[in-house]
């Protein structure tokens, strides 16, 4: 693959477009049948190894966390989620698109980040079936610890 080829798969990949990078540890909760294993193998491309899944028992850098409406709480999941990671590391919330089943409302989404206290960057398309949201700790409550 030729220099150009690379810098053109950078700008396409939606897990390299998503902040990964490689040799990041990266947990994966919530997978189930209908994940979009194009974005699991663009993700495991980028960071160079395969995605943990919920039963690592160490700290991870970032958390894929596949969430649909039925799959209970929102808020106890971010939270459960920030438990995994590093501080000033990333959850990537992924839920199924507008129409889909599991659709879950942006409004929902907002507030259950606020009330785990993370931050939400805008919602991206990540695959034809699910959209996702960037949720990082806030910079001010860091600074505190």
């Amino acid at each position: 693959m030729s220099a150009t080829a690379d810098h053109a798969e950078e700008r396409t990949n939606p897990a390299a477009r998503l902040g990964f990078q490689p040799g990041q540890v990266v947990q994966e909760i919530g997978y189930d049948d209908d994940v979009d294993q194009e974005l699991r193998e663009a993700i495991e491309g980028v960071i160079e190894s395969d995605l943990v899944d919920e039963d690592y028992d160490d700290v991870a850098d970032a958390v894929v966390l596949w969430f649909r409406d039925d799959d209970g709480d929102l808020t106890d999941a971010l939270v459960d989620a920030g438990t995994y990671i590093e501080e000033g590391g990333a959850i990537l919330l992924l839920t199924p698109k507008t129409g889909r089943s599991g659709y879950v409302e942006p409004s929902d989404i907002s507030e259950a980040a606020t009330t785990a206290g993370l931050t939400a960057a805008k919602g991206v398309s990540v695959g034809k079936d699910w959209s996702g949201s960037r949720l990082a700790t806030p910079k001010a409550a860091k600074s505190r610890r």
